[in-house]
């Protein structure tokens, strides 16, 4: 009977911590994405790679390429992924046009 107590204190205890290293995994990771795609993450050099990542999916590169090039110098920053995700870099999101749609892709 003891030892079946100790037994089910013991995987307890274990299930614990494996569920903390879970969660500081999953932190530092969020924390790595955020500091690979914030405000300020590039150098201007970077630019045009990472534009031509954003912009390889679309069928009108060119505008593309050159709005994300214009926004990417301002921001210093071009969200994951080739369409949305602009919520990770705010002054790219939040630059919009004179007629208030969107500027940068």
């Amino acid at each position: 009977m003891v030892l079946l107590l100790l037994l089910i204190v013991s995987t307890s205890l274990v299930s614990c911590n494996v569920e903390h290293e879970m969660e500081g995994m999953l932190t530092k990771g969020a924390a790595a994405q955020k500091g690979k795609f914030g405000p300020g993450s590039l150098r201007s050099y970077q630019c045009p790679r990472e534009c031509t990542r954003r912009c390889s999916r679309t069928q009108y590169h060119k505008p593309c390429m050159f709005f994300c090039q214009k926004c990417c110098r301002k921001c210093l920053c071009v969200p994951p992924g080739y369409y949305g995700n602009k919520q990770v870099c705010a002054c790219y999101n939040n630059w919009k046009t004179k007629r208030g749609g969107p500027k940068c892709p």
